[in-house]
């Protein structure tokens, strides 16, 4: 016989909601949509909240738009005693109001215990647009860790197959300097991806500097990935190859030192290529004219 409530969690975020819709203020079920006016003051952080920065700029934009709007989207919160309540979500918002200003803040009042508050609260992160891999990643992980969920289950619960779910795991196990590119958005989720494949830690920070250095696609990065791993396979050529590349990225080091901008160098497997040298302004570029004449 099937869980009613396992059923509703697989719906995601709204089903949870949904299943754990009785307010307990008046011990009566009231319908999803009924709202309550809660001091703010009587409001406390959700201990399972996965996201622990807020952009100050971004809540003082909010705050502006809550003074003049009011809260579109009331917050939802569960009881937890005498006029004392706990964020399941909405905490962004919630910031925003005490910065407005504002006293009391609408809120769904829900019953749900730790299990499900911690699964509402990451499932709620999880489906927030500025959510970066690396952050939804971490929340599926805590999915899979403190709520006990297999992959495909966690699948069902976010509306992603087993193959997405998957694919955000893995980029936990790249090294930090590439979780941080990627987190700073100065990677794309299809860079990380194709610098996955290759599996020496050492190799996949080397493809990170050859990528921001040289501006790569992720087409690029994905040739690099099959170059390096035919290599791996090839072992006598590996230190051949790894040597050139080493080379060159001296190569690059020094003559950016010499004329003071960002070189670029990019070679074939036969050693042909060519060297970019940028200029800021026409001056800028006489500059490095007059030091090629030296």
């Amino acid at each position: 016989m099937s869980n009613p409530k396992r059923n509703a969690l697989g719906r995601g975020l709204s089903a949870l909601l949904e299943n754990a819709s009785t307010d307990v203020t008046t011990s009566e079920h009231r319908p999803s949509n009924t709202t309550n006016e809660i001091l703010i003051s009587q409001i406390e952080a959700n201990p399972f909240q996965p996201r622990t920065e807020f952009e100050e700029r971004a809540l003082n934009e909010l705050a502006e738009s809550i003074k003049v709007h009011g809260i579109i989207q009331p917050i939802t919160v569960r009881k937890m005693g005498y006029d004392t309540y706990q964020i399941i979500s909405g905490e962004r918002r919630t910031r925003a109001s005490i910065i407005a200003g504002l006293v009391k803040i609408p809120a769904y009042v829900r019953v749900a215990n730790d299990q499900e508050m911690l699964e509402m609260a990451l499932i709620e992160n999880i489906q927030r647009e500025e959510l970066n891999p690396i952050e939804i990643s971490l929340s599926y992980k805590r999915l899979i860790d403190e709520c006990s969920l297999k992959q495909d289950e966690l699948g069902e619960r976010v509306g992603k197959n087993r193959t997405t779910v998957n694919n955000y795991l893995r980029l936990l196990k790249l090294p930090d300097s590439v979780q941080l590119a990627l987190k700073e958005k100065a990677i794309s989720m299809g860079h990380a991806r194709a610098i996955i494949n290759v599996e020496d830690p050492k190799k996949q920070e080397w493809m990170l500097e050859q990528m921001l250095a040289d501006e790569l696609s992720v087409r690029d990065v994905e040739s690099l990935a099959r170059q390096e791993n035919m290599l791996v396979s090839k072992k006598v050529e590996k230190p051949l190859a790894q040597k050139k590349s080493e080379t060159l990225v001296e190569f690059q080091l020094t003559l950016s030192d010499k004329f003071d901008t960002k070189i670029l160098i990019k070679a074939d497997d036969k050693g042909r290529g060519a060297i970019k040298i940028p200029f800021r302004s026409q001056a800028d570029l006489q500059r490095i004219l007059d030091l090629m004449r030296v």
